[in-house]
């Protein structure tokens, strides 16, 4: 029982050794992944302050949107001059997807009652990957729960910082802080499409090129959605029998209630 990770996600204090978690994979991703992804907020905090919000109503932004792109839209449009509403609308339009990967995750992590509502918050790009990622209803949920919590604390600390920091750094964008995201999605999808077939790969091939074709012409936000549109292949002919399977639910009824 020593050092084993809690079907609810998080660990059993009372019986893990110091560090012992740590040194499990989906631990270790979703620690990976917060730091990494949560110093972006420095870029929010920036811009959100430039487009007239104050630090506290960019932090407030952060913590309970908690969206990176939507948090950008909205903030880009007020910049330019419009409205609340129409920021909103912009939102809100970005964080469709969202939607649809927590109809993905709520089959995959298995909560139900309070434990839903709150990882529904928690459901953005980076914690859908971490869970997708594992290999168990088990590694899912805790990869889940520590992308979440380290992501939420870095990404909410980082805005207050940028905030602060505005007109003591002049641009921010030279640290480039934007290309970390992609970086960790490449990292995250590379095992699945080594071990993919030709479906997996026209897949990964017309959404980059969705996206790349569409970005100099569309706002930001929008390419990503069409983008996935390239998943439609998936309907077409039978499955190629290649790449890495989902995870799967816990056997037996007895671990699989337990985190329910």
């Amino acid at each position: 029982m020593e050092g084993r990770i809690h079907t609810d996600g998080l660990p059993r204090l009372g019986h893990v050794k110091p560090f012992s978690v740590l040194r499990s994979p989906a631990v270790r991703d979703g620690m990976g992944i917060g730091v990494a992804v949560g110093v972006a907020g420095l870029a929010f905090g920036t811009a959100a302050v430039a487009a007239g919000l104050s630090p506290a109503q960019s932090v407030f932004v952060s913590a309970f949107m908690f969206t990176g792109a939507s948090q950008f839209a909205l903030v880009g449009v007020v910049a330019g001059g419009g409205n609340l509403v129409a920021g909103a609308m912009g939102a809100l339009l970005l964080g469709a997807r969202n939607t649809l990967y927590g109809l993905r995750l709520a089959d995959l992590l298995g909560w139900r009652g309070a434990r839903r509502a709150l990882a529904a918050h928690g459901v953005i790009d980076e914690t859908t990957a971490a869970a997708l990622a594992q290999p168990d209803r088990e590694s899912a949920r805790t990869a889940f729960v520590t992308t979440y919590m380290v992501l939420g604390g870095f990404w909410v600390t980082t805005t207050l910082i940028g905030a602060l920091a505005t007109e003591r750094v002049s641009d921010i964008d030279a640290f480039g802080l934007d290309a970390v995201g992609p970086a960790i999605f490449l990292g995250l999808l590379w095992p699945r499409l080594r071990s993919g077939g030709l479906r997996t790969w026209s897949i990964a091939i017309l959404g980059a090129g969705l996206a790349l074709a569409t970005t100099p012409v569309l706002p930001p936000g929008v390419p990503v959605l069409l983008a996935a549109s390239g998943a439609l292949i998936a309907l077409i002919g039978p499955d190629d029998g290649a790449g890495t399977a989902s995870p799967e639910p816990e056997r037996g009824t007895a671990r699989g209630e337990a985190g329910s």
